[in-house]
Parts: structure tokens; C-alpha cells; sequence
């Protein structure tokens, strides 16, 4: 039987491994060959998993005393049962609906801020979809450089600088443009004698400003800093430990703060 065409349902139970294996099969197939939908569910595995460890602390709280059923029940002894049950219900309800909005308002300005947090996570993102790609992890090579600058700093509107990485052990492999929640972005990418990338992603910030260097990191092992100067935000990702990474960020800053 022909398989049918990948849904929003289909993506959203990929990232619960809620599929079956062979629906499963299919979506994986798909997300190889479409690196927009990978995008998309390596975008909504980082936010399951940031409101996981937001939740967690909530979740390990005891219920309040005045939500509780039995205290409720207890509250009004002479009212009768039918009577008592209705209003535990809409205690309850009430309960849902406040966790419920009130995560829908914080969804809402993570859409809309701006920042090294976003920045970073769309790093890890870019990672995700891109460096495991044995096959076309850039859209420009390394030898057309000058070109892949030139492309880069025409779509972010200002000079984009590609840091040269090649002193500690990482070659520049080529980069792409990619789409983010907050405009376009410049991917570059690096490898060592290993095999192990790291990518750099470059986009405008929102305000023209230099900031200090901050961690990236998401709970699937990719790290990294980021950091912006002049309003141009940088942030360098890889699966490597913190204190690998450090240095090289340091020395990706150096660079092009010394061809801005």
C-alpha cells in the first residue's frame, strides 16, 4: 500500500514516539529528504523538552490544601454530596485552566523575544538538522569562501565575518543561509581529523549593542556560547564538552572583532 502524505499529526507523534514502527519508518525517511520538517520537529523536541524541565518543579510540589478534593469535601460537611462534587470539579478545572493559560502566555514571549537564548537554541536547531547530514551538510563548499561571505552578509543586511577555526583543529567545511524565528541566518560549519562539527550560526540581533558571552546548551549533549558584537549575534555549537568549546568561541570572537 502507498503510504500517505506526512502530517502535522504525524510530526508531533514522532517527537512523543507515539507511531507506530512503521509509520515511524516513514516519517524518518521523510525528514531526511525534507530539511524544513526536520527543522520543525528538531524545533518542537527543544521546546517538549525546555517545558519538561520547567514543569518538573511544579509537578513536585504537593497540592495546595484548598485545591485538594478531600479538603474541599470537608470544607462544607452539611452541603450534599451531589452539591459538594460540582464545586471540587470547578476548583480542579479552574486549577487546569490557570496552568494552561498561564503557559500559553509564556509560549507566547518566548515566540516573541529577542536574544542570546534564542539565539543559542536556534544554534542547537541548525545543529540538529544539519551536521548529522553526511550527504549535503552546507549549500556552498570551502573553496567558494569569498562567495558564501558575500551570500551571507547580502541576506543579513551588514558585513558577515567567517572565523578560521583551522589552528585548533578544525577545518571550515562551507555554510548555508538558514530560516529562523527571527529572520534569516548565516550557517557555517567546521570538522575535525575525527569526523566531529561544529557549527557556527550569524544573524542581526535586535538591538546594536555588544553582549557578554553566554552558554548554549540543550539537554541532547549539543553545547556552545554565544554572543553578539555591534548587533550582530554569533553563536558556536557542537557535541563537545563546555570547557572544548570555550576557547574556540573566544577565538571565533577574536577574529571577528578583528575584521569588523
Amino acid at each position: 500500500m502507498t503510504p500517505g502524505p506526512i502530517t502535522e499529526d504525524d510530526l508531533n507523534g514522532y517527537v512523543d514516539d507515539a507511531l507506530p514502527p512503521e509509520r515511524r519508518a516513514e516519517v524518518f525517511r521523510h525528514l531526511e529528504d525534507n530539511p524544513d520538517a526536520a527543522a520543525r520537529v528538531a524545533a518542537f523536541r527543544a521546546e517538549r523538552d525546555l517545558l519538561r524541565a520547567a514543569l518538573a518543579p511544579i509537578a513536585a510540589e504537593p497540592l495546595p490544601r484548598e485545591l485538594d478534593l478531600a479538603s474541599i469535601a470537608a470544607a462544607s460537611p452539611r452541603a450534599a454530596p451531589w452539591l459538594r462534587w460540582p464545586a471540587a470539579a470547578a476548583a480542579v478545572l479552574l486549577l487546569g485552566c490557570g496552568f494552561s493559560g498561564g503557559w500559553m502566555l509564556r509560549g507566547m514571549g518566548a515566540a516573541q523575544g529577542e536574544g542570546l537564548s534564542a539565539l543559542g537554541q536556534e544554534a542547537v536547531m541548525s545543529y540538529a538538522v544539519y551536521a548529522p547530514d553526511r550527504t549535503r551538510p552546507v549549500e556552498i563548499g570551502a573553496d567558494d569562501r569569498t562567495a558564501l561571505a558575500a551570500w551571507a552578509s547580502n541576506r543579513l543586511g551588514r558585513p558577515v565575518a567567517i572565523p578560521d577555526l583551522a589552528a585548533a583543529g578544525y577545518r571550515f567545511m562551507g555554510g548555508r543561509i538558514v530560516a529562523t524565528e527571527h529572520g534569516p541566518a548565516a550557517l557555517f560549519m567546521y570538522d575535525d581529523d575525527k569526523g566531529t562539527r561544529l557549527v557556527v550560526l550569524a544573524r542581526p540581533m535586535a538591538t546594536d549593542g555588544d553582549t557578554p558571552m553566554t552558554t548554549a546548551k540543550a539537554d541532547n549533549g549539543v553545547n556552545g556560547y554565544s554572543w553578539s558584537d555591534d548587533g550582530l549575534g554569533y553563536s558556536l555549537v557542537g557535541d563537545a564538552a563546555p570547557d572544548a568549546l570555550h576557547p574556540l568561541a573566544n577565538e571565533a570572537r577574536r577574529q571577528i572583532r578583528s575584521d569588523a
